[in-house]
C-alpha cells in the first residue's frame, strides 16, 4: 500500500436527527482511530461535507481523562476540510467513523460516493466503524452493482439500535439495508468489539470496536 497518500478520515457534518434531536460525530469512533493512524506514522486528512468544526454528539462527550488523553483529535475536529475541496486527492484509503449524525449526510451524498468509489476503483481501502457503514450505502463498483454486494461487514445492529431508542427515528435501519444491497452481516454480541476484514473493506460494529477497526485497517494498509 502506498502510504505516499494520505487516508482520509471523512466524519459527518449532521447536527441534528429527523425531528431535531442533537446529534453529529461519536467521538471515540473518531479520537481513538485517529491517534492509532498517527501512531502508526499514516498520514491523515480529517474532511466533511461541509467543512469546519463538527458537531459532537452530546452523548459521547469525553470525560477529562479522555479530554486530555484525545486532545489532539479533539484540535482536528474544530477546522475539517470542505469534502468538495479534497474529493479529489488521492487517498490510501478513506475511514468512516460513526455517530448517528453519519445516517443522514453520508448515504445519498454524491460527493461521499466520488471520493470512496474512487478510492475503491484505485486499489485503495474503505474503513467504517458503528454508523460510518451509512457511508457504504449508495457506492457502486465499477460494474455498477451496489459495492457491497457479496461482502461481509459489521455496522451497528438493529439491536443495538433499538436498545439506544432511535431505531423509530433513523431514517433507515443500517443492518437491514446494507443486508438489502447484499451484505453478508458478520455480527457479534451487542456492544462488544467487533471488527470484519474483507480484503480492502474493513468495518467495525460499535462505539467499543473503534480501536479493532483501526488496528485492523493499520494491519491491511503495512500488508502491502
Amino acid at each position: 500500500m502506498n502510504l505516499d497518500k494520505p487516508l482520509l478520515m471523512l466524519v459527518t457534518s449532521a447536527s441534528q436527527m429527523g425531528q431535531g434531536q442533537q446529534t453529529g460525530l461519536w467521538l471515540e469512533e473518531f479520537a481513538v482511530p485517529f491517534l492509532l493512524f498517527r501512531e502508526n506514522n499514516i498520514p491523515v486528512v480529517v474532511a466533511s461535507p461541509k467543512g469546519g468544526k463538527i458537531p459532537v454528539d452530546p452523548n459521547s462527550v469525553p470525560d477529562d481523562s479522555e479530554k486530555e488523553a484525545w486532545a489532539d483529535a479533539i484540535t482536528a475536529l474544530q477546522d475539517t476540510r470542505e469534502l468538495e475541496a479534497v474529493w479529489e486527492d488521492g487517498y490510501c484509503g478513506v475511514f468512516v467513523p460513526g455517530g448517528h449524525g453519519a445516517m443522514f449526510d453520508m448515504p445519498d451524498n454524491p460527493l461521499v460516493a466520488a471520493v470512496m468509489e474512487r478510492t475503491w476503483a484505485q486499489g485503495g481501502l474503505l474503513g467504517a466503524v458503528c454508523h460510518g457503514p451509512a457511508a457504504l450505502v449508495g457506492l457502486r463498483n465499477e460494474e455498477r452493482v451496489p459495492l457491497v454486494q457479496n461482502k461481509t461487514l459489521a455496522c451497528f445492529t438493529n439491536s443495538e439500535e433499538r436498545e439506544v431508542g432511535l431505531d423509530e427515528i433513523m431514517p433507515f435501519l443500517l443492518a437491514t439495508r446494507l443486508e438489502e444491497l447484499g451484505a453478508r452481516l458478520d455480527l457479534a454480541e451487542d456492544f462488544t468489539p467487533h471488527a470484519v476484514t474483507d480484503g480492502k473493506l474493513v468495518t467495525g460494529q460499535n462505539p467499543q470496536s473503534s480501536r479493532v477497526v483501526a488496528e485492523a485497517v493499520i494491519a491491511q494498509l503495512y500488508s502491502e
